[in-house]
């Protein structure tokens, strides 16, 4: 089944994850621009609301579900009831995540937990939800956001760096798993970007904000990435500041 043919973009339908800021935001309304319906994932807050809102009024479907993706336990069964009730899902958009900054010799624990289970450990759980109804139906593409910490090295962000190297390494595995049921994985890297992960409390950084990614030339690029015909996959993007790495 061709993307760019037989199965245009009006009708497809995708989750994104961290939808309520940031790139999962910029995401969203890119997507509803291109006429994708979309279900809506993030922490219950009155922003998703509100994001889910612009989405409708740009003439899609968009339905926010207020999921606390730190509750792994329950996420794959809250998937499939999002998948049942869409009839389908044809991409997701694994982006929600957290910073963190921290020396490892400094970094707790628990920390360090918090940000496997989010940065990881939840997108195994969105995946595992949704790969049973994409084999189903014989295709589907799985977008997860990575960054250029992945594979770089960049002191006090090492919990983060982990986090997102498994990620990367997860959507490797995952790609030579599921390519015989039909199923693409895409991993996207980017460098920094203007988003409100730099206002949390478990960054501590000051960085030139000017010089960054706008979270909406991110989005453009996952679009691109996700309407890319059948036959052919972006395995890997890496976009960085034009400025370089801060």
């Amino acid at each position: 089944m061709s993307f760019s043919s037989s199965h245009s973009s009006s009708q497809l339908r995708a989750i994104i994850t961290g939808a309520s800021s940031g790139i999962g935001e910029a995401t969203t309304l890119t997507f509803a621009k291109a006429g994708i319906n979309l279900a809506l994932i993030s922490r219950p807050s009155d922003k998703l609301k509100a994001v889910a809102k612009a989405a409708q009024e740009v003439g899609v479907l968009a339905q926010a579900y207020g999921i606390d993706l730190c509750q792994l336990a329950e996420i794959p069964g809250k998937v499939r009831q999002i998948a049942d009730s869409f009839g389908g899902i044809d991409i997701i958009v694994n982006n929600a995540g957290m910073g963190y900054t921290n020396r490892l010799a400094d970094t707790s624990l628990s920390d360090w937990q918090k940000v496997m289970d989010l940065n990881l450990t939840s997108v195994f759980q969105c995946v595992r939800g949704i790969l049973p109804q994409m084999r189903k139906q014989g295709h589907g593409t799985i977008i997860n956001v990575s960054s250029i910490a992945a594979s770089n090295t960049f002191t006090k962000w090492g919990a983060y760096s982990v986090s997102k190297a498994g990620l990367a390494t997860f959507s490797r595995i995952l790609a030579a798993e599921e390519q015989v049921n039909g199923i693409r994985i895409i991993t996207i890297n980017p460098g920094a970007v203007h988003t409100p992960i730099w206002d949390t409390d478990t960054v501590q950084v000051d960085f030139n904000r000017s010089a960054m990614l706008d979270p909406y030339t991110v989005a453009q690029t996952i679009l691109q990435a996700a309407l890319l015909p059948a036959e052919a996959v972006i395995e890997e993007i890496t976009i960085v500041p034009s400025a370089g790495t801060l």
